[in-house]
């Protein structure tokens, strides 16, 4: 099996996600030697034993000091059969947010789970956060079995509890020990009742299937290349689908359609491009596109509106306010969007998201670049939440529709500023937005 794997882990804290990978890397050969001997003379400086193959992740000081994984970590390795990028994503809830933003470009997600504890809120948080993002294909691992004696009854209990939460998707289960390495490169003669097949090994044979090149062409303009008046390109990457010199795209929002004169690349002209390629566009029609537009094939048009549906992932220890206004960016365009209801830190919850200007979007289920965005506090400039679109706004209108007037969002944001400086500031910033 060839081709690249993105891999995230996901779990509550404690589970054992760090070691896991680092005894997945280390019985792959897939550290260096040096690497080893550092992890080792730490492991003795902390008297954890021999080895703690938690060290090949977690490289911060204060994950080391604490025990546990702060930030997303990493890790490029291959074996003969595929090459993986795996991503040691935190299991602590006030961390909740960098596991959805290691979860956000995976293919697989390996669920773990103490075998001494179950399912635990966290896990159950995790396993929403992998399925919203679009991940099909899952690995159940039960981990620690070593300390309920591999106990079978335990881990089919913990199979059928995240049945439960999973559905129908694609998920094998597999017992294992990541402190001594069962059935995590090779079988275990301790689990003589599982039948395989292990951890890597499932990982080197898995099936993904995302063919960005199957959807419908998608292209959000990111720069307007105007080197003399001779040349006028539009630059991006394709975030969906293929383009031919000669395809007639529509641009979007304003819906003019034009024809594919050139594709242009650094290394030359090219007769047909197609995700996720960088490229320049050229166009035999000279119609109003700028930064933040869209082009797209003229038989499947994207979604056009002020308003939709999305599931949220809020990452601010301030509470979402329906109140206030955010800096909603999606594709290459940002603009001032409000939500319909509060969220707290970690909650995940459905919200009708209304923006001051017309968005061209698609339900993330069939495209994660034009599906998703991020919401920014326009104060502090934080990045707030995460959304993926689920659906239309009401009525599944498509044309523009505006939800509040420009002065009265200039009002609400100088109302909602902590002083005249926050205030001149977020002013600002609103108009530089509707101006753009």
């Amino acid at each position: 099996m060839s081709g690249l794997l993105r891999i995230c882990t996901a779990g509550s804290v404690d589970d054992g996600k760090s070691t896991l990978i680092g005894r997945m890397l280390h019985d792959s050969q897939a550290v260096y030697e040096d690497q080893v001997h550092s992890v080792r003379a730490a492991s003795q400086n902390r008297g954890v034993g021999p080895i703690d193959f938690s060290l090949f992740t977690d490289g911060l000081k204060a994950e080391r000091e604490q025990g546990i994984t702060i930030d997303v970590a990493y890790r490029y390795f291959a074996t003969a059969r595929r090459k993986f990028i795996l991503a040691d994503t935190p299991g602590h809830e006030q961390y909740t947010r960098n596991m959805a933003t290691g979860a956000s470009t995976a293919d697989l997600a390996i669920l773990l789970v103490d075998a001494t504890q179950g399912v635990r809120t966290q896990s159950r948080r995790h396993a929403r956060i992998a399925s919203l993002l679009g991940i099909s294909e899952y690995v159940l691992a039960v981990n620690k079995m070593d300390l309920v004696d591999f106990s079978r009854e335990v881990f089919e209990d913990i199979r059928g509890a995240f049945e439960e939460i999973l559905g129908d998707v694609g998920c094998h289960a597999l017992p294992l020990s990541a402190l001594h390495g069962d059935n995590v490169t090779t079988l275990s003669p301790r689990t003589p009742w599982f039948e395989g097949p292990s951890l890597l090994e499932h990982l080197e044979t898995v099936t993904v299937t995302r063919d960005l090149t199957l959807s419908p062409f998608r292209f959000p303009v990111q720069l307007v290349i105007r080197p003399d008046r001779e040349f006028r390109g539009y630059a991006g990457q394709i975030a969906a689908g293929i383009v031919r010199v000669g395809d007639t795209v529509t641009a979007w929002p304003s819906a003019r359609t034009a024809r594919v004169k050139r594709i242009v690349t650094y290394e030359g002209d090219l007769d047909v491009a197609f995700a996720p390629m960088s490229v320049t566009l050229v166009v035999d029609d000279e119609i109003d596109i700028s930064r933040g537009d869209q082009l797209s094939s003229v038989a499947h048009p994207p979604h056009v509106g002020n308003r939709f549906q999305a599931e949220v992932v809020w990452m601010d220890e301030r509470p979402a306010d329906p109140a206030r206004v955010y800096v909603l960016k999606h594709t290459t365009r940002s603009v001032a969007a409000a939500l319909s209801r509060g969220l707290a830190l970690n909650q995940i919850g459905t919200v009708t998201v209304s923006a001051t200007r017309p968005l061209v979007f698609d339900r993330y289920d069939n495209n994660r670049t034009t599906g998703s965005f991020i919401l920014i506090d326009p104060a502090s400039g934080f990045t707030c939440g995460a959304g993926m679109i689920t659906g239309l706004g009401e009525g599944d209108r498509t044309e523009p529709d505006t939800t509040f007037g420009a002065a009265a969002r200039l009002v609400q944001l100088a109302r909602q500023a902590g002083s005249d400086a926050e205030a001149i500031a977020a002013v600002e910033k609103a108009l530089e937005e509707m101006l753009i």
